[in-house]
């Protein structure tokens, strides 16, 4: 299949890189990681509300944009190139769920005007060990505890999921900051025992977790691309007995594998943002062998930016930790490479 951006999607390409290069350039962008406390800017947080990206995937009758897959890669692979900082992802996911159930929700528009901060609490079984939801509803309340909840310090309300769908509940919550070496992704243990309301199923939940895979993917293949730009950079300039570095062919071999991945894992991303929007029935299995496939590329492609860079590629100063951080937190959330792969595996089986 041949696949390319329309002129529209290259538009919301080309705009949303210039934005992001204007208002949140990575130079930038480190420095509101390493002192907010939130995370994030919250002038560029309005910025983003204001050109409705964050209305990105709700529908146009709950009064977003009523974009797609395709379109949320596109945005989330330049987000990816500059590292952008925040919680973007979660909160367009939120109002996706949220609108899908109930798209006159007044909840939906507080979030897409940046006005509420909401995120999605699930139970992350790769790092809790638990197989199943950890908090339970007796008599419309909610109690239990959710880890590595995404923001919840500053959320105004969370969508947590239970064994039967998905429920609202309310701040203010008993957070616990959990450590992260990704200063822009704050995650927090979250004790409930609050009134819950119902606010999505279980089959809103799973289609959202899909455009989760294909969200994380795209923006682990915009860190893959930001990486292998920069190492490119930097072999053409760094020179030793007095070549540039990438004249090597030792070099150009472990290039030509890093750029394989990056365009081996574009490729699987857009298929997966195609089948979602145009309901394949592979659309399950594309995006948990794009996330896998994403994981487990970013890991190698990134390692190597870090190490063609020689010595100066594990300091500080050099933004690449940045990106290699990114890479590995996005690699175990949204459904770590483990759980795609078993998905994946699941959706093949006869």
């Amino acid at each position: 299949m041949k696949f390319d951006l329309s002129d529209d999607q290259a538009l919301l390409r080309d705009s949303t890189r210039d934005f992001l290069h204007n208002e949140s350039p990575l130079e930038t962008s480190r420095q509101i990681m390493e002192h907010d406390a939130r995370g994030y800017d919250a002038a560029v947080w309005m910025r983003l509300a204001e050109m409705g990206y964050l209305s990105l995937l709700t529908p146009t009758a709950a009064g977003g944009q009523g974009l797609g897959a395709v379109e949320l890669a596109v945005v989330l692979e330049e987000m990816g190139r500059v590292c952008f900082p925040g919680p973007y992802l979660d909160v367009v996911l939120a109002a996706h769920l949220l609108a899908g159930a109930d798209a006159n929700h007044p909840l939906v528009g507080a979030i897409t005007n940046g006005s509420s901060l909401v995120t999605i609490a699930r139970q992350d079984t790769a790092f809790s060990g638990a197989s199943a939801p950890a908090v339970a509803i007796t008599h419309a309340h909610a109690r239990g505890v959710k880890h590595f909840v995404p923001f919840a310090e500053h959320a105004d309300a969370l969508l947590v999921v239970v064994d039967d769908g998905v429920v609202f509940c309310r701040s203010p919550f008993a957070v616990t900051p959990m450590p992260t070496f990704d200063p822009a992704q704050r995650f927090c243990k979250v004790t409930f025992d609050h009134p819950a309301t119902p606010a999505a199923t279980l089959e809103g939940l799973r289609l959202t977790d899909q455009l989760a895979a294909i969200g994380a993917s795209a923006m682990l293949l915009g860190i893959m691309s930001r990486a292998l730009d920069v190492t490119l950079g930097y072999v053409q300039t760094r020179h030793t007995f007095k070549r540039p570095i990438g004249a090597f062919q030792a070099l150009q071999h472990r290039l030509a594998d890093m750029l394989l991945k990056v365009e081996s894992t574009r490729s699987a991303v857009y298929r997966a943002a195609w089948c979602f929007d145009a309901h394949d029935p592979d659309a399950h299995l594309a995006t948990a062998v794009a996330k896998a496939y994403a994981g487990d590329a970013s890991r190698l492609v990134c390692g190597e930016a870090i190490q063609m860079h020689g010595g100066i590629g594990f300091t500080w100063e050099l933004d690449l930790h940045f990106l290699f951080k990114r890479a590995k937190t996005l690699e175990q959330h949204y459904g770590s490479t483990e759980e795609q792969l078993e998905r994946a595996l699941a959706a093949t089986a006869y």
